[in-house]
């Protein structure tokens, strides 16, 4: 069994045939590089696809399995039927698209989801046969969405971390897509899911709440029995490997040919895959738009453009080859002379000692996508040109843009932003060159690829701890017993309960949240062996209408009504006349937020914003409480934040003073209290110290133990009437 599993699409191994035999050949990319700093240990497997059908195996797959391990890498054999829906089909059709925000090009097919969900599984079998409940494992990249929650069903206690590398899109764009929710609730089956950017990550995050309803507290998702953590960690390049490149005697070499071909011309390079997300036929429209717009250039400028072949079966890579072999004959036919050739054009990869000989000369680098996860090119580029000699443009749309933010940036649709740019980066001077280049070199040489896999390796087991800890104060196993012995002995026991998010599960509507039949059952058994309490934030007409036929007490409104023996009485000297100058704000609230309501109880105003558009609610909650707080003050008054809520009352009215008044007019030898939110804390605060508290749900608090949710919280409840029983 192996203890770190690395998986991904495809394996770091690149495959060649000589006669009947395969040879196996370690890739040296940067992911690749990256992950042997921290893949060290001999249990330590990479899983995934060879790289060629298993047909083309041909009754060789053990020997091709042999010898992959030998390489540390685990084999998923994919057939070719299986590569044209998962990979070519929802991966490459579907997903890259829309997550690029090209849905022109997005396809929605049917076939292609159910091969996307076999593969995934396949996945999960082959990752099930090498891994146990104590492994780790990091899983990368959008053709892996669903492995997280398919491995989480089988492996609960294991630790998965999922890392995407490409754009997720906002939540406009990635509502979309038929499959949506499934895809969230796989990626939800992670620890810890990893983001290039902030936007990225918060992209995630408004989709995982507008479509599933889960909060995040600072990154943190609330499910309903577990927590994830969303972090940005932007993925970074070997530093070193480039920035000494030059000193290799091969690319040296290889710098002094170019030079002797190109002369003093000065180089603008240009390196990607022939994707249509690149922008590549809106880079060559704008060196055009250069060229004709500054002539004293011609002659001394030079376009190398690289464009390495991507995805040829797929019809749009096919139409992009023809629009930039069109652009690039055009320009050349129409600005070439016989001693110079505006665009060199190289159809093909190039290895790394030729990239860096490229990177080492180009004056400019134009890295100008129209969206991209994080683009490694303009990183490479910075770390191996000369910090006096290059200058980088960059597009915005890069998440690289984020940190190198020295280069210029630019708007890669703007026609008119990139013909700026290849004028001020051609005539930049070298001091401000030099300035620019330092800072980012610095930047990248501290913040290389083995601190970003070694950071997100620390952050996965820093969330693993924080779930420990939650399930440490779990009311299970001996703590739960200990609970209910202590319930079995006693003679006079209390409980204090909240309603919503305790007993029953939020809605849209607070009105709607009425009680069903088994939790009037649950209250009517409980008050038979035990003085039950429910203590609300309701009105006092809400809870005697629904409750008033059970043989309990009721509280109102946090503490300002109490029902005992059939009648409310008011448990203060309260009044009402604040609520006049505190409505018309509220109001104005009520208007800005399409959604929100105001529930006015006897003495408290409440703002509801559970039915606003999410993101729009939680600011709008966080100003209007700005803009109440120096208003409640010399009113006496406070702000409670509740789930989705804002409840504005006097002061001394909380659930603390509430419980108190029942427990200083009765002698009980144990007392049970159990909430859900901040609204609970006063009341947890308030009760002897050998009281039992219960948090349901995650987030701060000062309560002794927690249950998951509703559901667990009537269960342990009814385990409590079995004791008596």
């Amino acid at each position: 069994m192996s203890r770190f599993i690395v998986v991904s699409n495809r394996l770091p191994v690149t495959i060649t045939q000589v006669e009947d035999q395969f040879r196996f050949e370690p890739s040296v990319g940067g992911l690749a590089t990256a992950l042997s700093s921290v893949v060290t240990n001999e249990s330590a497997l990479w899983l995934g696809w060879p790289g060629l059908p298993e047909e083309d195996f041909s009754g060789q797959k053990e020997e091709v399995k042999a010898s992959l391990l030998e390489l540390r890498c685990f084999p998923v054999c994919l057939s070719q039927e299986e590569l044209e829906t998962f990979y070519y089909g929802f991966s490459n059709r579907t997903l890259w698209p829309l997550f690029h925000y090209f849905l022109q090009y997005t396809i929605f097919d049917h076939r292609f989801w159910e091969g996307y969900r076999s593969v995934n599984e396949k996945y999960a079998e082959a990752i099930l046969s090498i891994a146990d409940e104590e492994a780790i494992i990091w899983i990368h990249d959008y053709q892996l969405l669903l492995l997280p929650g398919l491995l989480r069903e089988v492996l609960p206690r294991a630790t998965i971390g999922f890392f995407l590398h490409i754009p997720f899109p906002s939540y406009e764009v990635f509502r979309v897509l038929p499959w949506r929710r499934e895809i969230l609730e796989g990626l939800l089956g992670a620890d810890l899911i990893g983001f290039h950017t902030f936007d990225y990550a918060r992209h995630f995050l408004s989709s995982v709440r507008r479509l599933l309803g889960y909060e995040h507290e600072l990154g943190l998702i609330v499910t309903g029995t577990r927590a994830v953590k969303v972090e940005v960690f932007p993925i970074s390049i070997d530093y070193r490997k480039f920035s000494e490149a030059p000193a290799d005697q091969e690319v040296r070499d290889r710098i002094e040919k170019i030079r002797k071909e190109l002369g003093d011309r000065r180089i603008v390079l240009s390196v990607d895959r022939l994707d249509y997300t690149k922008g590549i036929p809106q880079r060559l429209l704008a060196f055009e738009a250069f060229l004709e717009r500054y002539p004293e250039f011609r002659e001394k400028v030079i376009l190398i453009l690289v464009g390495v072949p991507s995805r040829t079966e797929v019809e749009h890579y096919q139409e992009l080859k023809s629009e930039v072999d069109e652009l690039i004959g055009r320009i050349n036919g129409r600005f070439g002379t016989l001693g110079w050739t505006p665009i060199w054009y190289l159809s093909r990869v190039l290895h790394f000692k030729e990239l860096a000989a490229l990177y080492y000369l180009a004056d400019v680098a134009m890295v100008t996508p129209l969206r991209d996860g994080m683009n490694l090119i303009a990183k490479e580029y910075v770390a191996t040109v000369p910090e006096e000699k290059g200058t980088l443009i960059l597009s915005e749309m890069a998440g690289a843009a984020a940190e190198l933010s020295e280069a210029i940036l630019v708007n890669p649709f703007s026609l008119e932003d990139l013909v700026g740019a290849l004028k001020e980066a051609l005539s930049l001077p070298r001091d401000e060159r030099l300035v620019r280049n330092r800072r980012m070199k610095e930047r990248l040489r501290r913040y290389d690829i083995h601190r970003w896999a070694k950071e997100f390796v620390q952050a996965l087991g820093e969330v693993k701890k924080t779930q420990e800890n939650f399930v440490s104060f779990l009311l299970t196993g001996s703590e739960r017993q200990k609970v209910i012995s202590a319930f079995k002995r006693s003679e006079n026991p209390i409980f204090f309960l909240d309603y919503d998010g305790t007993l029953v599960s939020f809605v849209g509507r607070p009105e709607k949240a009425f009680p069903d039949p088994e939790l009037k059952d649950l209250l009517r058994g409980l008050s038979k062996v035990a003085r039950v309490v429910l203590i609300s934030g309701r009105d006092q007409e809400t809870l005697s209408n629904w409750f008033g036929d059970l043989p309990i007490s009721l509280v109102a409104e946090h503490g300002v009504f109490i029902w005992e023996d059939g009648k409310w009485f008011v448990t203060g000297d309260f009044t009402e006349d604040w609520k006049e100058t505190v409505r018309p704000v509220l109001e104005l609230y009520t208007d800005r937020t399409p959604g929100s309501f105001i529930e006015e109880k006897r003495y408290s105003l409440v703002w509801h914003y559970r039915l606003a558009e999410s993101e729009l609610g939680d600011m709008r909650a966080h100003e209007l409480k700005e803009a109440l707080l120096d208003l409640v003050h010399p009113l006496g008054l406070m702000v409670l934040e509740g789930n989705k809520v804002l409840e504005v009352k006097p002061r001394e009215i909380n659930k603390g003073e509430a419980a108190r008044y029942f427990l200083e007019r009765g002698t009980y030898d144990f007392i049970l209290a159990m909430g859900d939110d901040w609204t609970d804390e006063y009341l947890f605060e308030a009760l002897p110290s050998d009281s039992f508290t219960v948090k349901i749900g995650y987030g701060l608090t000062k309560a002794r133990y927690r249950l998951e949710n509703v559901k667990g919280a009537r269960q342990f409840l009814e385990e409590m009437i079995k004791a008596k029983s």
